[in-house]
């Protein structure tokens, strides 16, 4: 076979079945572009607000009396009994940071008395265990 012939057999090749390439991610929303990231779902489940990073959905419910920070991976709890976050409350005068650690191994929980409001800007910096902290950021609404 000579090379142009090559490079039309790997050429045909792929787009003869070109699902193959996808098979590692079945059941995820793709944006049809080539070479592109697929998309996550980034549902609300608990009736807070959802930041999704590196796969890994961080929902705050933030009430004036609790936040909660719910972490899923593709719908399934991720267990949190070694986790523990910092978060920061931002809003047009007020600046709070609050401690949230595990309450059970499904969410991270502070309880106390919180100034949340539209437009309140949350920076979470939540750590597992050993692994360096990511940080999560909210816009409450």
């Amino acid at each position: 076979m000579n090379h142009s012939a090559t490079i039309y057999a790997l050429l045909l090749a792929c787009f003869i079945n070109p699902a193959s390439a996808a098979d590692d991610h079945k059941g995820h929303a793709h944006n049809g572009k080539p070479g592109a990231v697929h998309a996550h779902e980034a549902t609300a489940r608990y009736g807070g607000v959802v930041s999704v990073i590196k796969d890994i959905n961080y929902e705050l419910v933030a009430k004036p009396d609790s936040l909660t920070l719910y972490v899923t991976d593709h719908e399934q709890p991720v267990d949190v009994r070694n986790a523990s976050a910092t978060l920061t409350l931002l809003s047009a005068a007020d600046k709070a940071e609050v401690q949230l650690l595990p309450a059970g191994d499904k969410f991270l929980r502070a309880v106390g008395t919180f100034k949340v409001q539209a437009g309140t800007k949350a920076v979470a910096l939540v750590k597992f265990g050993s692994k360096p902290a990511q940080q999560v950021r909210f816009v409450l609404n």
